[in-house]
């Protein structure tokens, strides 16, 4: 449960960060948008060094999941564009091979 919170937390602040910039280069925003931005960027590379994984490129794999279903709860809540059944069946598949990647057993 604390890998998926650290997970969600740090797409959040991926997304948020990322946006600050898209906001600023594609929507004409104040380059003011990234100071929050970058402090964003920063709380997402700590979250993922929260996760109790041996290697970190396992822990950014299994994180790709959690921030693909992420990024369309943020398309949806933040831009008003619902998901369809594509996006859907998408984040269902993407969420498995995480899961597949990070729970798998592996010799000590």
């Amino acid at each position: 449960m604390m890998t998926f919170l650290a997970y969600l937390g740090a797409a959040i602040a991926e997304i948020a960060g990322c946006f600050a910039f898209w906001a600023w280069l594609r929507m004409d925003k104040s380059a003011w948008w990234l100071v929050p931005g970058v402090a964003s960027l920063v709380l997402f590379a700590y979250l993922l060094t929260l996760v109790d994984a041996e290697h970190a490129g396992r822990t950014y794999a299994a994180y790709g999941g959690v921030y693909i279903l992420s990024a369309l709860l943020w398309l949806w809540i933040a831009e008003g564009v619902k998901p369809d059944r594509w996006d859907s069946l998408g984040v269902a598949i993407c969420l498995v091979g995480a899961g597949v990647i990070l729970l798998a057993p592996r010799p000590v």
